[in-house]
């Protein structure tokens, strides 16, 4: 993979499992396993990139007590897959 970003975060995901895999298959030359390695580390920071930009744009509508609506970020409750 290039420095391309991936077309979804479903792809970088898949890509990345991909590079895991050959990393540790113990098979790669060591010159290729650095630059697998940078690669998965490109992908898995571009990934949690993509999952901060999407938590920040989550919001929970409220109905305030008055009646009024309010916005607030996302939060789970205590015990919820996060």
């Amino acid at each position: 993979m290039g420095p391309e970003e991936p077309a979804s975060f479903e792809e970088a995901m898949e890509r990345l499992e991909q590079v895991v895999r050959e990393l540790e298959s113990g098979e790669l030359s060591l010159e290729r396993s650095i630059v697998r390695f940078q690669e998965g580390m490109m992908l898995a920071k571009w990934c949690r990139d993509q999952l901060d930009q999407a938590e920040q744009r989550i919001e929970v509508v409220l109905q305030q007590e008055g009646g009024g609506w309010e916005s607030r970020p996302f939060e789970p409750r205590p015990g919820e897959d996060e």
